[in-house]
């Protein structure tokens, strides 16, 4: 198995695979959006909003932004992190207190935790420290659940936020948030962005830069592969990683040192490539 994963890896003489499906900040690419997603990312932290907002569509790249952000956030902050809330799966504030490691009682009601939460976020305040909670996957989140979320970001003291909220989501999120019964909470958001998809031209400096960082060169990946590459994954980060990963191994299988057009063909000819974007694409 170790040898399979290998071989392109070896043939190439790469250090690893430059487009792994894992979210590695290492290999991050600043595009424009993801610059300006960072900045907001960061003026909301620094700024103490009660609300920040980041949206994109499945495999925009939000993962690694957020894995970026904890790995450079100061160490006075105290990052709780909650992925997939669904209906269904226990309370908010229970999860919320499971990702701050804040003990309870297990038989203790709903106003008993929130008064040990309340006490927690008192508690970092005090300590020169404040509390961010963040929210991945939440366009899963029921309503009643993000309308407890704007309840949550009350407990203030005099002007300074004890409690941030981060939110990552899909677009639909957006579409929630914008609803009429929602106002309350939208008017908490205080920084926000959305990811757009990589244009032709970003997605060959995105593949390049990935080549590059695996101990690779731009004369590995042609210009008609990326362009093809482009028109097939919607210029999404995620599926751009799926199919250039095949690729450099259909390359390496024919011994060609160089990703062509032909190597993109055949691996959609194949069928070696599911594309969730464009189901009728296929090799001309």
């Amino acid at each position: 198995m170790t040898r399979s994963l290998n071989l392109y890896t070896d043939f190439f003489c790469l250090s690893e695979r430059p487009f792994s499906l894992l979210p590695d900040p290492g290999f991050l690419y600043w595009t424009d959006d993801h610059k300006r997603a960072y900045t907001m990312l960061q003026y909301g932290v620094a700024t103490r909003a009660p609300i920040t907002l980041i949206t994109g569509e499945v495999g925009a790249g939000k993962t690694t932004l957020l894995q970026y952000l904890l790995k450079n956030l100061d160490d006075r902050i105290t990052v709780g992190l909650v992925s997939n809330v669904h209906e269904g799966r226990g309370d908010l504030l229970r999860w919320v207190m499971m990702a701050l490691e804040i003990q309870v009682d297990k038989d203790a009601d709903y106003v008993d935790r929130f008064e040990a939460f309340q006490q927690f976020l008192i508690a970092e305040y005090a300590a020169g420290r404040h509390v961010l909670m963040i929210f991945d996957e939440a366009q899963n989140m029921p309503q009643k659940s993000l309308e407890e979320l704007r309840m949550l970001t009350n407990i203030n003291s005099n002007k300074d936020e004890l409690l941030q909220l981060l939110l990552i989501g899909q677009p639909e999120l957006r579409d929630i948030i914008r609803r009429p019964d929602m106002k309350q909470f939208a008017q908490r958001i205080a920084s926000s962005f959305h990811l757009s998809h990589m244009d032709q031209k970003t997605v060959y400096s995105y593949i390049i830069h990935r080549l590059e960082k695996a101990g690779g060169s731009a004369h590995m990946f042609s210009r008609d592969a990326s362009d093809m590459v482009h028109e097939i994954t919607g210029g999404i980060p995620r599926l751009v990683n799926q199919l250039c990963d095949i690729c450099m191994l259909y390359a390496s299988i024919s011994q060609r040192e160089i990703v062509g057009v032909e190597h993109v063909k055949a691996v959609l000819k194949d069928g070696a490539y599911f594309n969730p974007v464009d189901d009728a694409a296929s090799a001309d």
